[in-house]
């Protein structure tokens, strides 16, 4: 009788399978029960996987295609205006104010014009000190996506502040909110120096870094005294101005966004009230206005989660908001009213510009309730509406009639 044909043996024999396999085929039909049971509850976590995902997904693509969107839309702007072609590279070309500020009591011989975004805390520091002074000026808004009213310019970013004697073509293009402010305040002190003078002072360092230029001015916290011998502050307190000076650019502008697009709904907020005080509807087309508002709030809100980290604010970012209030605060001391004394110095202005920029926004008044700032920036906004610089006891200096006559701005 022919042995029973054995086509396991024959083929471990012959070196085909293993002797692991033979092991796991006998213990296969004991473990079978307990792989099928395996098999059913991963089948529960894939469907519920999967009814998350289909929860997600719209949220993700409609992410995905306003920022996808607003940056197609930014680069063919882009493209499109580096193929228009300008008469007079330089020139600047007239544009309608979108507002004016005058001052009864303004003897600079100056006129100003400021290109600006109205939420912008740079801006509102520069406006800040002009406000303060009681300087007049016009107001152009600039479109934040679109650039277009910069084109003239070879520097893109807000504010610049052009100068120039009244009745006179001759003008002069001021950039950098601390260069501005540091320029005008030199002005003040020695109005027998023109603008074209005191801007030489701060040169500016390029540096391209990809496709962008960055743009450095290396003192810009100082103040130009040429010869003057009565300064009214000692060397410590300007020093400790130029420290405050920088830390609102360095530390409590890093504040804002992350607080005042930490939601949604609060970015949407925010850009609303950007638009009513900026007057969109009067200087930008509808389109350009809702452009605006939705893709700015959506791409802003993305924005507040990534500088949240990248300046190290604490979970709950409204905490730092309110840090960074209690700090200033503590530096003034309990015996002055401003880090100036009786009156507001350049750090007093940077940190209430700065502030100001979101004065509307759901995160300024949480910081009113929840800081010690409000009784310092209620003042401030007092003396700055009120033109209290321009008060012969708080001016630096006397107009010169001469030097006004004579155009030496």
């Amino acid at each position: 009788m022919a042995a029973p044909f054995n086509l396991q043996g024959r083929l471990l024999a012959a070196g085909k399978i293993s002797k692991s396999f033979v092991n796991f085929q006998n213990v296969a039909p004991k473990s079978f029960r307990q792989c099928r049971t395996n098999v059913r509850l991963y089948s529960s976590r894939t469907e519920n996987s999967r009814k998350f995902n289909i929860k997600i997904k719209p949220a993700l693509r409609v992410t995905a295609l306003v920022l996808g969107g607003s940056y197609a839309l930014r680069q063919a702007i882009s493209e499109w205006n580096r193929m228009k072609v300008y008469a007079g590279d330089q020139a600047r070309p007239p544009h309608a104010p979108s507002r004016q500020v005058r001052v009864d009591t303004d003897h600079s011989g100056l006129k100003l014009t400021l290109y600006q975004y109205q939420t912008c805390p740079f801006c509102c520091k520069v406006r800040a000190v002009l406000d303060y002074h009681g300087f007049s000026y016009d107001v152009v808004e600039v479109n934040s996506v679109t650039k277009k009213e910069l084109k003239w310019s070879e520097y893109k970013k807000v504010p610049i502040l052009i100068a120039e004697v009244a009745g006179s073509k001759e003008e002069v293009a001021l950039h950098d909110s601390t260069v501005v402010v540091s320029i005008l305040e030199s002005y003040l002190h020695d109005r027998s120096t023109s603008l074209q003078k005191l801007n030489s002072y701060y040169p500016c360092l390029t540096e391209k870094v990809g496709r962008k230029t960055k743009y450095d001015f290396p003192n810009k916290y100082f103040v130009m005294f040429q010869e003057k011998a009565d300064l009214g502050s000692t060397a410590k307190e300007r020093s400790e101005e130029r420290k405050w000076r920088k830390w609102a650019d360095d530390h409590m502008v890093h504040m804002l966004s992350p607080n005042a697009y930490r939601t949604m709904r609060e970015s949407l907020q925010s850009f609303n009230y950007f638009s009513e005080v900026g007057e969109w509807e009067k200087n930008f087309s509808f389109f350009e206005r809702m452009m605006v508002i939705y893709v700015g709030a959506a791409v802003m809100y993305v924005m507040g989660i990534i500088l949240k980290y990248k300046y190290e604010l604490k979970d709950d970012v409204r905490q730092s908001l309110y840090d960074a209030c209690n700090e200033w605060v503590k530096a003034i001391g309990k015996n002055k009213q401003f880090m100036g004394g009786n009156q507001p110095n350049l750090a007093d202005l940077a940190v209430y510009g700065v502030l100001n920029s979101i004065e509307g926004c759901a995160a300024f008044q949480d910081a009113l309730k929840n800081s010690k700032i409000g009784p310092w920036y209620r003042r401030t906004k007092d003396m700055v509406a009120s033109h209290q610089g321009a008060n012969p006891l708080h001016s630096k200096t006397q107009p010169s009639e001469t030097h006004i006559a004579q155009g030496k701005v």
